[in-house]
């Protein structure tokens, strides 16, 4: 028995499911998951000792790798003062000083713990704001675990095959409108008959939760524009693509400026933080300056704070998304390559430094529908043959892959290397 299938087992005892987090239970993908014990730059090592190439990269937030110098050095001595106070820092002015230089359209920010939290509180703004009840979403899009955005979520509850959770009202879901990702011909339908009702219009600009599904052309201005004619607020949720495709997220990639925006991942640099921010009118709204009711005891961690600082000083040296957006292509071409050499019908979709692998015979997906009709068990078969490979992907077809600045030219080749052996084993 391995060392970690020993301690899933012990977990299980205690753990629902062994796990803290459904995905990384394994049950997308079927066996047992992994337990790590260490990682640095572009790999991880199991309790067992054995190294994987990571692709995973704690799902978005290890852009420079794990253990990257700098942001270790940054966490040592700020833990060294202490590690936390539940008061103002100047960590917390140096984060929204950068936050909003980086993402021209937020002029005001509150930091937060996670990125559930920095959605959840967005939503409760914009209806604070606009003084209205519904919101719309899109299918396959998550927007972390609050009641009322837990109506066809993707994420894990696309892979444990649930597309609402048990104990969320009825009342809830019948406020938030699930909706079809890249349909803008949809949006205008709702806008027409609920538009007066509408607070909000929440989206992932590069879905990462149905796997990486980018906007087709014309989706993102069309919800700037039906926003803009409705009086709704645009809620751009980056947690995800924040500093992740672009030094200024994907409204940078794209062009488009929503009114409020959710952060999390790289800005913690490995450290539980989120983040929410925009225009300031609206931003005001937030107590103690608004009657909108926010608060966080661990808001603004110094440790976590310091991580996140770190890392966004090494995001912003020069050409750093053009070298990670080359890494990302040269990825997804090569196994797009040899998957096609093998006869396996296979897109690859990158945006920045996230991908996507989808087993079907379309030319490129944009759709939840798309995703859920892919072939699912030769995904499974993939992800286990790569693993026995040293290839460590996200286990389930419903995630989207991560790579970072610590994945050197030979990492990739030895990952379409290994690729190229499974392939033809399908």
């Amino acid at each position: 028995m391995t060392h970690s299938s020993r301690l899933f087992k012990q977990a299980q005892r205690h753990i629902p499911g062994g796990v803290n987090s459904p995905v990384r239970a394994f049950k997308g993908v079927g066996g047992e998951p992994l337990f790590f014990a260490r990682g640095s730059g572009a790999y991880l090592w199991d309790e067992d000792g054995k190294r994987y190439i990571d692709y995973v990269g704690s799902w978005g937030p290890m852009i420079l790798g794990h253990a990257h110098p700098a942001v270790i050095d940054a966490v040592n001595n700020a833990a060294a003062d202490g590690l936390g106070f539940g008061a103002p820092t100047r960590r917390e002015v140096e984060m929204a000083e950068q936050i909003c230089r980086l993402v021209p359209s937020i002029e005001k920010v509150r930091l937060v713990s996670s990125g559930t939290e920095a959605t959840m509180s967005a939503i409760r703004l914009a209806r604070g704001f606009t003084g209205r009840d519904k919101i719309i979403k899109f299918e396959g899009c998550y927007h972390g675990h609050a009641d009322s955005l837990l109506v066809k979520a993707g994420s894990g509850a696309l892979t444990l095959g649930v597309p609402t959770s048990a104990g969320v009202p009825a009342a809830f879901a019948q406020h938030t409108l699930a909706l079809e990702y890249n349909n803008v011909s949809q949006v205008k339908e709702a806008f027409a008959a609920y538009g007066k009702e509408v607070a909000a219009v929440i989206v992932e600009p590069v879905a990462g939760n149905m796997n990486c599904v980018p906007p087709v052309g014309g989706f993102l201005p069309g919800l700037r524009r039906l926003c803009d004619d409705y009086g709704a607020v645009l809620i751009f949720d980056e947690v995800m693509t924040g500093f992740r495709v672009a030094l200024g997220g994907a409204q940078a990639l794209y062009g488009i400026t929503p009114d409020l925006t959710t952060l999390g991942k790289v800005i913690g640099g490995g450290l539980p933080v989120g983040a929410f921010g925009g225009r300031a009118e609206i931003m005001d709204y937030l107590a103690p300056e608004g009657p909108v009711y926010q608060a966080g005891t661990l808001s603004g961690n110094p440790i976590a704070l310091a991580a996140g600082l770190a890392t966004l000083k090494e995001v912003g040296r020069k050409d750093f998304y053009q070298k990670l957006t080359a890494k990302t292509v040269a990825l997804t071409t090569g196994l797009h390559t040899h998957a096609n050499a093998a006869g396996v019908p296979l897109v690859a979709q990158a945006v920045g430094g996230m991908f996507g692998l989808f087993f079907t015979e379309e030319t490129t997906i944009a759709r939840c529908s798309q995703v859920m009709a892919c072939d699912i068990e030769r995904f499974k078969k993939f992800f286990h043959g790569m693993l026995k490979e040293g290839v460590y992907l996200a286990p389930s077809a419903f995630e989207a892959g991560f790579v970072s600045a610590a994945h050197a030219d030979e990492d990739i080749a030895a990952t379409l290397a290994a690729a190229a052996r499974v392939f033809k084993l399908l």
